[in-house]
């Protein structure tokens, strides 16, 4: 097996895992059945698939800028996806909205 073909099948591996993931992700928002069920598949399944995404991009990158950009990107998101999901949270339970399972 030569290598750029190598190359291909792992990075498509990688890409192929992310998309699964993140379709984890919606099915995980449209079944789950309160908002802290559905912010926890969103930003544990997101997070991961977008990971999985970066690698597989950050193979095929030619120049080392690309990946490291690849990189901060990935690390922005999850930052970003922790402070709203948190935020989210907090202000779900504020307002009161009960947890599944929970008698209100």
């Amino acid at each position: 097996m030569s290598q750029p073909l190598l190359l291909d099948l792992v990075s498509g591996g990688f890409m192929l895992a992310g998309a699964f993931f993140f379709l984890a992700g919606t099915v995980g928002l449209l079944r789950f059945p309160d908002v802290y069920c559905r912010l926890h598949a969103l930003t544990k399944a997101d997070n991961l698939g977008l990971g999985l995404l970066s690698v597989g991009l950050a193979l095929r990158a030619d120049l080392w800028t690309e990946r490291v950009q690849i990189l901060l990107i990935w690390l922005l998101v999850m930052g970003a996806a922790a402070t709203v999901c948190h935020l989210l949270a907090r202000s779900s339970l504020e307002e009161g909205v009960p947890a599944w399972g929970e008698d209100s």
